[in-house]
Parts: C-alpha cells; sequence; structure tokens
C-alpha cells in the first residue's frame, strides 16, 4: 500500500491533508480501475461529440446540395413546360392540337417510368452516410485502451 505522505505546509496550516501518490504503479487498483472507468467515459463522450460535429458537417453541406437540386428542379420543370409547348405546336402541324398533346404526355409518362424505376433502383444500392474519421479513432481507442489494460497486468 502507498505510503501517505503529509505535505510540508501542513504544520503551517494545523491541517494534515494526504498527499495524491504521483505514480500510477503507487495508486491503489480501486482508484485506478475508478480513474480507468472515468477515461473511458470522458472518451465515449469525445468520440459522440466528434461523431455528432462530423454528421453535422456532412449534414450541412448535403443541405446546401439538396436546395441547389431544388431550384434546378424548379428551373427544369419551367424549361419542360416550355418545351412540351413547343413539342405539341410542332406536332400540331401534322394532326389535331388534342392529338399532338396526347403523343407528348404518353411521351412523358415512358421516361417518367423508366426514370422511376431506375431511381428505385440507386436508392436501394445507396448507404447511409459514416463518419470516417470517428470510426478511425474508436480504432485507436480500443488499441490503445488494450495496451493500456496489458501493461497494468504487469
Amino acid at each position: 500500500m502507498a505510503d501517505i505522505q503529509t505535505p510540508p505546509d501542513a504544520e503551517l496550516t494545523g491541517r494534515s491533508a494526504p498527499v495524491e501518490p504521483t505514480s500510477e504503479r503507487e495508486k491503489p487498483i480501486g482508484e485506478l480501475i475508478r480513474d480507468l472507468a472515468d477515461e473511458t467515459s470522458t472518451l465515449v463522450r469525445q468520440e459522440l461529440a466528434l461523431a455528432k460535429a462530423e454528421l453535422a458537417q456532412k449534414g450541412k453541406q448535403m443541405g446546401v446540395g439538396a436546395g441547389m437540386f431544388g431550384g434546378a428542379g424548379v428551373m427544369s420543370l419551367a424549361a419542360l413546360g416550355a418545351f412540351t409547348a413547343f413539342f405539341i405546336a410542332v406536332l400540331a402541324l401534322a394532326m389535331p392540337v388534342w392529338g399532338s398533346a396526347l403523343v407528348v404526355t404518353a411521351v412523358y409518362a415512358l421516361v417518367a417510368a423508366v426514370l422511376a424505376m431506375a431511381g428505385r433502383t440507386r436508392f436501394a444500392q445507396g448507404t447511409p452516410p459514416v463518419p470516417e474519421e470517428t470510426v478511425e479513432t474508436v480504432k485507436e481507442d480500443v488499441a490503445w485502451a488494450k495496451t493500456r489494460a496489458q501493461s497494468g497486468r504487469r
């Protein structure tokens, strides 16, 4: 068991407070386990904070990209409306206007069906985002904890 020493100024203050052991090897097992539990919980909190920050950063980037896709979608819809009017007008030269509108509708429905099937396939292949930095640091932390546990057995 470690020797408890009184600090040099204890005689001046009238108090005799024990001095903490200075070396890990001098600490009792219970205190070492408590320190390990404290360090582990701190490490877990830090890793969770890192993962949260990393996912927030990726989420922000994805939000900006989604906004840009939204703007592109609105402009594409306007362009599609103009193209539809053009296409119907061109076909109306050879057939009645209602017939040309029906042909354009059928072509658009076919394109929409093909895109929906392809999108469903691609969406099913996607994976959720993984915080790469956090995964790497957790691996490093596990390796550190293993070496620390092995050195504590000696």
